[in-house]
């Protein structure tokens, strides 16, 4: 497969993993934090759910920036992509959602997104999956 697509799949395959991975989390929190459910839709989160929602961002990013990592398996470019990518996505998000919670969350979330990523991407898997 040509590097140019194979880069571009593993960036794909990133993001799709960063929503599925969220996705699933937030299915969690949903049934193991109490009112989660409850306060949801108004966005009306407690510091602990906060909290939460950003271990669960951090979870999803480092999956995201693995699973870049294991389709393209060379070099931390397709990684780069996809952590710009995910911040560009994310930064609007953000701001539409400015007033619905403190500053610390949405810095946390945005300082942490890029790093978080590249982070799972330094990860090479075993040695005979890196010598495939």
């Amino acid at each position: 497969m040509p590097k140019l697509v194979k880069s571009t799949v593993a960036v794909l395959v990133g993001l799709a993993v960063w929503f599925v991975v969220a996705t699933a989390l937030n299915l969690i929190l949903r049934e193991l934090l109490p009112g989660y459910k409850a306060v949801e839709k108004a966005m009306d989160f407690s510091i602990a759910m906060l909290v939460a929602r950003l271990v669960l961002a951090l979870v999803s990013s480092f999956c995201a920036g693995l699973a870049c990592r294991l389709v393209s398996r060379e070099g931390n470019k397709p990684a780069y992509v996809l952590s710009l990518l995910l911040l560009a996505l994310f930064i609007p998000v953000h701001v539409g959602l400015w007033s619905k919670f403190p500053i610390w969350y949405h810095a946390f979330f945005l300082v942490t997104l890029v790093p978080a990523t590249l982070l799972g991407s330094r990860l090479r898997g075993s040695p005979s999956a890196s010598a495939a």
